[in-house]
């Protein structure tokens, strides 16, 4: 397993499995090639094929980002953590907007269950921007936002964050390396924005201080898979 706890300089790659088939993400994995040591599992194929799934990947060699955003009442997160924390898998995923009492239930639960599991809380999706926030009624910036969702996930116990890497170098400044920071939206120069608004290439993610950067349709909708993951850890090693 991979130490999640790394230096603000060390960066490592995340495949995002967003497909649609089984097979097909097994098949991706195959062909993304042994530089390839991390996996994320979202909502969408968690769902869909369940505990087995993620015991299968896991199986590959692989470490498993298992993604999915738990949003509920504090014992009801809690239980989903235990439930979760037993399978094998290296992060998980809550929402920091669920509020410091979540947080802190989530935190005890992992701590329980799973030691070696690092709990990561979302802050504001980087699919959403000023706009998004507003039409939420959230008066403030997403950087503003961000800061005031990692303050209290600091004070609930929490040491990760997924955040924009637009907002890395602002957590960094406040928090120094406290948090272990996952950064999707990131692109390989060249790449189609997608859905994502705030984005970066994988050495401007580096060099703002990520820890971990996701990265899906780039590598899964390429030709040669392998290369672009090659690639892209050339590039985070520079």
């Amino acid at each position: 397993m991979s130490d999640t706890n790394q230096s603000k300089n060390a960066c490592e790659l995340i495949l995002a499995l967003d497909i649609e088939d089984r097979a097909d993400a097994l098949d991706l994995l195959e062909k993304a090639g042994p530089e390839l040591r991390w996996a994320k599992i979202g909502l969408q194929m968690f769902t869909k094929y369940g505990p087995d799934y993620v015991r299968q990947i896991a199986d590959l060699g692989v470490n498993v980002f298992l993604d999915l955003k738990l949003h509920d009442i504090p014992n009801t997160v809690a239980k989903a953590v235990e439930s979760v924390g037993k399978l094998p898998i290296q992060m998980l995923t809550i929402h920091t907007c669920g509020g410091k009492e979540m947080m802190e239930w989530a935190v005890k639960a992992q701590e329980n269950i799973n030691p070696n599991l690092q709990l990561l809380g979302v802050t504001v999706l980087t699919s959403m921007d000023q706009s998004s926030l507003d039409l939420l009624g959230i008066q403030q910036t997403p950087a503003d936002r961000v800061a005031q969702l990692a303050s209290l996930a600091k004070d609930a116990g929490m040491s990760g964050l997924v955040c924009s890497t637009h907002e890395v170098q602002t957590l960094r400044a406040a928090f120094g390396n406290h948090f272990t920071l996952v950064t999707p939206g990131v692109r390989p120069t060249g790449s189609a924005a997608g859905d994502q608004k705030r984005i970066m290439t994988p050495a401007q993610a580096r060099e703002v201080g990520s820890n971990f950067i996701v990265v899906g349709r780039p590598i899964y909708g390429a030709e040669d898979p392998a290369a672009v993951v090659a690639s892209i850890n050339a590039e985070l090693q520079r």
